[in-house]
C-alpha cells in the first residue's frame, strides 16, 4: 500500500461578513513517512498473528505451524497455511472423498495441549485482537 502525498488546500471561510484565508500544508515527507509506517504495522500483524495463533494452531509434529510461516509472505497481509490438511484441521471436521473433499459434520478431535483446536485465527482473535491493535497504534501513531 502506497499513500499518496495530499495536495496544499486553501481555505476560505466567511466571518461576520468578511473573508479568512488559510493554507492546510502537509509536510512534504508525509506520504513516504505514512506509507512506512502502514508497511511496519502491516509486518507487526502478520508477525504477531503467526506467533500469536502458534499456540492454538493442532500440532502434531509441527508441520502445520511451520506451514503457516513458509506460506506467508511477512507484510502482505495474507497469512495462509500451506498443508494438505490445513483446511480440514482450521474447521474441525472430518472430511472425506478424492480431492476436492466433502466436508461432514463429524468433528475432528485433537490431542496435546488443551487450547490447540479448530479455528485457531478465529480464537486468537478473540483473546488477542486488542493488544496487536494496540501495537498498530504505537507504530502508526508516531
Amino acid at each position: 500500500m502506497t499513500i499518496r502525498q495530499p495536495k496544499d488546500q486553501i481555505i476560505k471561510a466567511k466571518i461576520n461578513g468578511g473573508t479568512m484565508r488559510g493554507v492546510l500544508q502537509f509536510r512534504k515527507d508525509f506520504a513516504a513517512d505514512k506509507t512506512l509506517s502502514f508497511q511496519q504495522a502491516q509486518r507487526y500483524v502478520d508477525s504477531e498473528v503467526l506467533r500469536r495463533c502458534d499456540p492454538l494452531t493442532p500440532r502434531f509434529n509441527g508441520y502445520l505451524i511451520q506451514s503457516g510461516i513458509r506460506a506467508t509472505n511477512i507484510g502482505s497481509g495474507l497469512v495462509q497455511y500451506n498443508s494438505p490438511y490445513a483446511r480440514y484441521q482450521y474447521y474441525g471436521k472430518v472430511m472425506v472423498g478424492k480431492a476436492p473433499k466433502k466436508l461432514t459434520n463429524i468433528p475432528l478431535t485433537y490431542t496435546g495441549a488443551p487450547n490447540r483446536g479448530a479455528k485457531w485465527f478465529e480464537r486468537m482473535k478473540v483473546k488477542d485482537k486488542k493488544d496487536i491493535l494496540k501495537g498498530v497504534g504505537r507504530i502508526v501513531g508516531k
